[in-house]
């Protein structure tokens, strides 16, 4: 008996965060074995489209399942698009969306829109699934400019988690070679790691906060005798070397600007493998992992970086709450701000709406007692990373989208197969004689 088709709509061979989640959506369908799984591969801004490797096994199940050309012999029972919402398309008979959603506390109205063109949707976290069902826009009629009604999403919101590949990230103290050799190169014992873009935005307002991440490290460890190191494993758009210059530039200014005896910063730049990453969470010179993030749909490289074992600190706001809870994680205190114009891409921005800043005074003070007393915060990294790697793994992902499509996804009527009735052959040499009824004279 034929499986139904699930069609997946997605940028599953571009090496960005929507690529990797995509391609774990497609693995999980695979494994779950209910559909027959079509891939349409699209782009993702200018992201390269070189993540998928046909020697890898987990690979090559999602390259022999991507369609040369958009088409179909039927329309699929099941259409999945994982896109920012706006793209949302209805192709099957039942159609999901997924998305990572949004950092802040409002999205464009056509975001609600192409919600709403869909039969439900799933979000990576509880925070955006909260901002998702609260958003609202008051709909007015062109001519007279009166209220007609309100938009808001009115289709059903499930949180699926982006699980981690617990098979690559891992405790470990297994390098490579090449590596080994390049940490050399790290003076310090004891270093902070950041991960993460450096987007748009002057000085407080891009996305990840990164400039005053640096400035705010800078600032705290100056002058002092013994001072830990920050690694930088950052880029903007590309991962050019243009691009790589360009950061260095950020960097140099901001150092420029601060008088003293400054800590070490080291730059990370390129373009690494999910072992690569890990190799960088679990080196022995890496300590702790920072970030001053605005905001987060999910913060999957925090996830990752958790199942280290070493304490993570970040704000405590948005998605990445949900695996990095007060008490095991170090959360930073901070307000809501308004998002400036020109800190997200211009589609993007809504007047009036919000991100967390963290409070740098009490960042700063946070940053040094991780320093000072390391050994008070590594029991609660630990027990932290025992949870996320069980609870956050791609099995358990696995198992939560099962529930889901079973709880949502009708019964598709089955192909039948139809059976004709036996037909005798006919001798076409013989004529066949035919009997006719005897007839009454009238």
């Amino acid at each position: 008996m034929n499986k139904p088709i699930c069609l997946v709509t997605a940028p599953v061979a571009t090496r960005s965060g929507y690529g990797a989640h995509s391609r774990d959506i497609c693995r999980a369908l695979i494994k779950l074995d209910k559909y027959d799984v079509k891939i349409w591969n699209v782009r993702w801004g200018n992201t390269p489209m070189n993540a998928l490797n046909k020697d890898d096994p987990n690979d090559s199940i999602l390259i022999k399942r991507l369609l040369k050309e958009p088409k179909l012999p039927s329309q699929p029972e099941l259409h999945i698009h994982i896109v920012i919402p706006n793209e949302f398309q209805q192709v099957g008979k039942f159609n999901i969306g997924i998305t990572a959603g949004l950092e802040m506390t409002a999205c464009p109205a056509e975001w609600l829109q192409g919600m709403n063109r869909m039969n439900m949707n799933i979000v990576p976290s509880t925070f955006v699934k909260e901002c998702m069902s609260n958003i609202n826009y008051d709909v007015q009629n062109e001519k007279t400019k009166e209220k007609q009604g309100v938009l808001r999403n009115e289709r059903p919101i499930e949180v699926l988690f982006e699980g981690t590949d617990t098979n690559i990230f891992k405790k470990t103290n297994e390098f490579s070679t090449e590596f080994v050799d390049e940490m050399k190169n790290v003076k310090d014992s004891f270093n902070f790691l950041y991960v993460g873009h450096w987007l748009q935005g002057e000085l407080g307002e891009d996305r990840k906060d990164t400039g005053m991440l640096l400035k705010v490290f800078l600032e705290t460890f100056k002058n002092q005798k013994n001072k830990p190191g920050l690694i930088m494993k950052t880029s903007g758009a590309t991962l050019s070397i243009l691009d790589r210059e360009a950061i260095l530039h950020k960097i140099n200014v901001i150092k420029a600007n601060i008088k003293g005896d400054l800590p070490n910063i080291y730059l990370i730049h390129g373009d690494f493998s999910d072992d690569e990453m890990n190799g960088i969470y679990n080196h022995p010179k890496v300590k702790a992992h920072v970030t001053f993030t605005h905001g987060e749909g999910f913060g999957r490289p925090l996830l990752e970086a958790s199942i280290s074992q070493k304490p993570v600190i970040a704000p405590n706001w948005s998605g990445h709450t949900d695996f990095l809870p007060k008490g095991t994680a170090v959360l930073l205190n901070g307000t809501l701000e308004n998002v400036k114009k020109g800190s997200v891409p211009d589609n993007f921005f809504i007047e009036g709406s919000q991100w967390f800043t963290v409070n740098y005074q009490g960042a700063s003070m946070v940053l040094k007692d991780v320093y000072k007393n390391y050994k008070h915060y590594t029991l609660n990294a630990k027990k932290l990373g025992i949870v996320n790697k069980s609870k956050f793994s791609l099995d358990a992902m696995t198992q939560k989208l099962g529930k889901i499509l079973d709880q949502y996804v009708p019964e598709f009527p089955k192909q039948v197969k139809l059976e004709l009735p036996k037909l005798k052959k006919v001798n076409s040499e013989e004529p066949q004689k035919i009997k006719l009824p005897k007839l009454k004279k009238i």
